[in-house]
């Protein structure tokens, strides 16, 4: 049970607002001198300067977590109701002084200092001989010092801040030597750019897949190909009549046949036994199934990013049922690439009317997938599409998107190595993850006491 009195030292007091002098604090090592936020930083000299309606501005926003300041946008100063803003300098630390949480503090680089920010925005001078910048944001990364920081602001829900005065007079951090500040923001920045490279080796690799699709099916985009003043279609092939289609299907060459999607569907919004896939959840108001809206569905890779439970009475919209071993296929923006093999054991999947949803046949599934998730696919949507705010493209358009058909046994061996690919990718992104957060816990470890 907490104490009913807290007693506060008369020397160490500061302030008399009760919900500052209530708030939780934080506990650091005693290695290194604790000092408030006053012994390095000051109210700054601002430059206000007039707006010129013919002249470009550079408005500076400042992000959460300690993401810092950035150019917001680039403006005319016709475009600014307000007429006077504030110019700021290099390594002035900067926020917004009407609504501050969550690390939302941001120190201005060189390359921004000729940015502006409306009466709004807070900016604080500080002494570089005591403080190291870049040390000073990573307190501002750190989840413990923002809800600490968070539990001192105050202000209605939508507008909560932390006062100039405050910051100043009542926020203490560790303050090492320049030295030690440098030191520990180098080894922070360490395992930063090892997790940078290690994503930017799985973008390589991403990159890679595609090469390799190409490469081995002898793929070509043809761009001139329209120019020719007569393009031949072979009848057996024509599943449209439309001068686009026809067009598209001289665009594109392979080393294997170019067949239609429809040739290798087994069933289409049917399932196995011929019977419609289509349900009305309402029908079944107080079943649970397990929803897939295009929202669920990451773009370009395929993954599911959530499985939601709802009543059948809560579904609105149409629905469709996805038995296991059957794909989906985002007809809604499908420039996203929305696509998914469901290999889950649950019989009460369903997913938004906007899917496409069917089975192949005569065709590795991994192979069809790698190859559905391929620019070759998109490059024959792409003019096909319909509808301006929410483009769309037909059941007729997905059906007939071409796809090479090599053997069998080349199948395979390309899903096998782009599956190969898979992993390694997402065993880089998996280390990159770690290490950003490493870099994060070994700084907090350096200067706070564990709780």
């Amino acid at each position: 049970m907490s104490a009913l009195l807290k007693f506060i030292n008369f020397s160490t007091l500061h302030t008399w607002s009760p919900h500052l002098l209530l708030s939780n604090g934080l506990t650091y090592k005693d290695k290194y001198r604790i000092v408030f936020f006053k012994e390095f930083t000051e109210k700054a000299n601002i430059e206000k300067i007039n707006i010129q309606d013919n002249e470009k501005y550079k408005i500076l926003g400042v992000r959460s977590y300690g993401k810092g300041v950035y150019l917001n946008r680039e403006v005319l100063g016709s475009s600014l109701k307000m007429k006077k803003y504030q110019k700021g300098k290099k390594n002035h630390l900067y926020w917004c002084k009407v609504d501050t949480k969550n690390g939302a503090f941001g120190i201005i680089p060189e390359s921004l200092e000729d940015g502006i920010g409306s009466s709004n925005m807070t900016f604080a001078k500080l002494d570089t001989s005591k403080i190291y910048p870049p040390y000073l944001e990573l307190f501002f990364k750190s989840k413990k010092f923002n809800q600490y920081m968070d539990s001192l602001v105050v202000g209605t829900t939508n507008r909560k801040y932390i006062k100039f005065n405050d910051l100043l007079n009542d926020v203490k951090i560790p303050l090492p030597s320049l030295a030690k500040q440098k030191e520990i923001v180098d080894a922070y920045q360490s395992k930063i750019a090892l997790a940078e490279k290690q994503e930017q080796e799985a973008k390589e690799k991403e990159k890679e897949i595609e090469a390799y699709l190409y490469r081995e099916l002898g793929i070509e985009i043809l761009s001139n190909a329209s120019e020719k003043l007569f393009n031949f279609a072979n009848f057996k092939n024509i599943g449209r009549w439309d001068t686009l289609f026809l067009l598209d299907e001289n665009k594109i060459k392979s080393n294997y046949e170019l067949i239609p999607i429809s040739k290798i569907t087994n069933t289409f919004l049917k399932d196995l036994n011929n019977h419609t896939l289509r349900i009305d959840t309402k029908k079944y108001p107080n079943d649970t199934f397990r929803y897939i809206g295009m929202e669920h569905m990451e773009k370009e890779s395929g993954k599911l990013l959530k499985l939601e439970e709802v009543k059948g009475i809560d579904i609105k919209s149409q629905t469709i049922k996805l038995p296991k071993g059957f794909f989906l296929y985002g007809k809604l923006r499908p420039y996203l690439n929305k696509y998914y093999f469901n290999e889950l054991g649950y019989d009460n999947i369903i997913v938004s009317s906007e899917f496409f949803v069917f089975s192949v046949q005569n065709i590795d599934e991994e192979y069809f997938r790698y190859v559905l998730a391929s620019s070759f696919i998109q490059f024959q949507i792409e003019n096909h599409m319909k509808g301006a705010r929410m483009p769309r493209i037909s059941e007729g358009t997905f059906k007939n998107l071409k796809i090479p058909l090599p053997d069998i046994k080349l199948q395979v061996k390309i899903a096998n190595y782009i599956s190969n690919l898979k992993a390694e990718i997402k065993e880089l992104k998996k280390q990159a993850k770690e290490n950003k957060t490493l870099a994060l816990q070994e700084f907090e470890k350096e200067i706070f006491n564990e709780a």
